[in-house]
């Protein structure tokens, strides 16, 4: 038998994370929804009581990804330009995102195992730190061996995100044929022991994705050793296997987002630029359903954006008028958007 509407909120304020419980507050909407981000607020604010938002900065540093994900636009058949860059270019970027104010740096790029791409990584990450000590560095590079993760770590990273995406081995098949939900698993648990803070969490309306297996997501999200979870809302990527699949719903992001952080009130989790792109006002309905962290994409050299599409070409990319806007309204607050 399944729940009414108003026995959902007291079972979460109760810690029930039962199938039952987290399948209903899924499909929570109107006076119902706005109860659950309440709770999520509440939450949040117990477990971060000054109400802070972490700022990152990001620098886009390769798009060269060996993955070919049929949900994602980097590494596909029809990239028309690969870039990487080089070890220099990233501590130029880095030390201008420090002057600028930012604390919080996260290289992204695609999968890129080579050699020189890790070694360049590794001296970035040593002299940035070198120079900049209160600088935190958080990575976002895709499964990598043992090795290679210890040595970033070692040169200075400190966090680290690798999203699960699906915990269905299914869809995880269907969605990246060309890794393995295990060896994905492997790569997390590698980061842990290792020291990583890490990230997690997996994307809302994938192909063929059912509501019960949003509901695992949950689980696996809460069972991981994470210091971060996020999810994001399946955006039709242009050139993708995917491109003509239906978007994800953006009321079943923001109550995945709400029930993530009912679950979890001690991790950061972001609101999303995919989210901002899917609905009118996204990114400050994020904050309200429980979100902690904002990106604000001022990293990437303007001649590269482009070449980084992920979920579409036609991205967005939230500057800092955007994120003092949506912090203002959800009454939070940071050090560091100057």
């Amino acid at each position: 038998m399944s729940l009414t509407n108003n026995c959902v909120l007291p079972a979460l304020r109760r810690e029930d994370y039962s199938k039952e419980v987290l399948l209903a507050a899924l499909l929570l909407k109107d006076e119902d929804q706005k109860e659950l981000f309440q709770l999520a607020r509440e939450r949040r604010l117990a477990h971060f009581p000054d109400n802070r938002a972490q700022v990152r900065s990001v620098i886009e540093v390769s798009n060269v990804c060996r993955q070919k994900c049929n949900f994602c636009a980097i590494g596909g058949k029809d990239q028309a330009f690969n870039y990487t860059l080089n070890a220099r270019q990233m501590e130029m970027l880095i030390d201008f995102l420090y002057q600028k104010g930012r604390r919080v740096v996260l290289l992204q790029s695609g999968e890129n195992i080579s050699d020189q791409f890790i070694a360049d990584v590794t001296e970035a990450l040593w002299t940035s730190k070198r120079e900049h000590p209160d600088l935190r560095l958080i990575l976002c590079m895709g499964d990598l061996d043992y090795n290679q993760y210890h040595q970033l770590y070692e040169a200075g990273a400190q966090d680290y995100i690798l999203k699960f995406e699906a915990s269905s081995s299914r869809l995880f098949d269907y969605c990246k044929p060309n890794d393995s939900l295990p060896n994905r698993m492997k790569c997390i648990m590698d980061l842990a022991t290792i020291g990583f803070r890490v990230g997690s969490g997996n994307i809302v309306g994938l192909p063929t994705q059912t509501l019960d297996d949003l509901v695992d997501d949950l689980i696996l999200a809460h069972q991981l050793p994470l210091a971060m979870n996020s999810t994001t809302i399946f955006v039709p990527a242009e050139n993708t296997p995917f491109a003509n699949e239906p978007a994800g719903d953006p009321n079943l992001t923001l109550n995945m987002m709400a029930l993530l952080r009912i679950m979890n009130p001690q991790r950061l989790m972001p609101t999303t630029s995919s989210l901002e792109k899917m609905i009118p006002d996204g990114q400050f309905l994020g904050l309200m359903a429980g979100a902690n962290t904002v990106t604000i994409h001022d990293g990437t050299p303007a001649e590269l954006e482009k070449h980084f599409p992920i979920y579409s070409a036609k991205r967005i990319r939230p500057q800092i008028d955007h994120f003092r806007d949506i912090l203002t309204r959800a009454g939070m607050k940071t050090d560091n958007i100057s």
